[in-house]
């Protein structure tokens, strides 16, 4: 009932994403509910134990999600979103992402600041930011893609408003790599404004010991394909060498958790090939 009217709005497609997600959760709880509620009748002897208990009770005894063993009868992985983290970190996770969606939900607002990496189909939410933009500027959704840029911010709470045609988004972590914001003699980089959104920085190498340094808020700007970028299965190539075409992962395992191509800024000087050869990617979860 609170989503009926907004439909008719610019900004529906946020509005769907939403609803989405809710309902794709939903779906978990309340599998999550009904499995374990029926292991605590079996344990109890008001029913027989079955082999579906038994392994969802192995699950829980080794703090593993259940379902993460493919001879398993019991899955909540297969209603959840790629994961490698053990049970404990995945519940808090679980909890963290609840959270969101009830924020969200509340008045189905997109928040000034999006937890990216909460989300069970991030390409859901890029596609309605092409889509917003596609609509409130009149261009066509098929020349549409995205491009990211790293903004000043660290906080999300620090985002007071919308950005121009995008969205602000946080918790992302660079594996390879990491977001310099001072050059080495320790003095902060120039700002660049980009439609009142302060943006700095550029790729270099890992420190010792730091495997997934966070990335500060990245801004996921909508713009239209302009000539001489080149299509390709995972997203538009623009060929630029001082733009690395970063991918985006969900976890760690990369391959099938692809979600869409990230524009990172390189060093005047490096080539992006460098930073292939490294095989540097963005990663929307750490492991535990």
């Amino acid at each position: 009932m609170r989503a009926e009217p907004l439909l008719k709005k610019e900004t529906s497609p946020f509005v769907v994403v939403a609803l989405q997600e809710c309902t794709r959760m939903n779906t978990l709880i309340t599998e999550i509910r009904r499995s374990l509620s029926e292991l605590q009748k079996g344990l109890d002897g008001q029913l027989n134990m079955s082999e579906p208990m038994e392994d969802l009770m192995q699950a829980l005894s080794i703090n593993q999600v259940p379902g993460r063993n493919p001879f398993h009868k019991t899955s909540w992985e297969k209603l959840a979103w790629w994961s490698k983290k053990s049970l404990s970190s995945w519940f808090l996770d679980l909890l963290r992402r609840v959270n969101q969606l009830e924020d969200w939900s509340m008045d189905l607002v997109l928040p000034y600041s999006l937890w990216l990496p909460g989300l069970f189909n991030p390409t859901a939410f890029l596609t309605a930011v092409m889509q917003v933009t596609a609509r409130r500027n009149g261009y066509p959704l098929d020349n549409m893609t995205t491009e990211t840029h790293v903004t000043t911010l660290v906080n999300p709470s620090a985002c007071k408003a919308y950005p121009v045609d995008g969205a602000f988004v946080y918790g992302l972590f660079l594996e390879g790599a990491r977001w310099a914001t001072h050059n080495e003699d320790g003095d902060a980089l120039p700002v660049e404004d980009l439609g009142g959104t302060p943006c700095a920085g550029y790729l270099e190498n890992s420190k010792l010991k730091e495997l997934l340094p966070p990335m500060p808020i990245v801004y996921i700007k909508a713009v239209t394909v302009k000539p001489g970028w080149t299509p390709s299965s995972v997203g538009y190539l623009r060929g630029d060498p001082s733009v690395y075409e970063c991918p985006v992962y969900i976890t760690t395992f990369r391959g099938p958790t692809y979600v869409f191509l990230a524009t990172l800024r390189t060093r005047e000087g490096d080539d992006a090939k460098k930073w292939v050869l490294a095989g540097v990617a963005i990663i929307m979860s750490e492991d535990d």
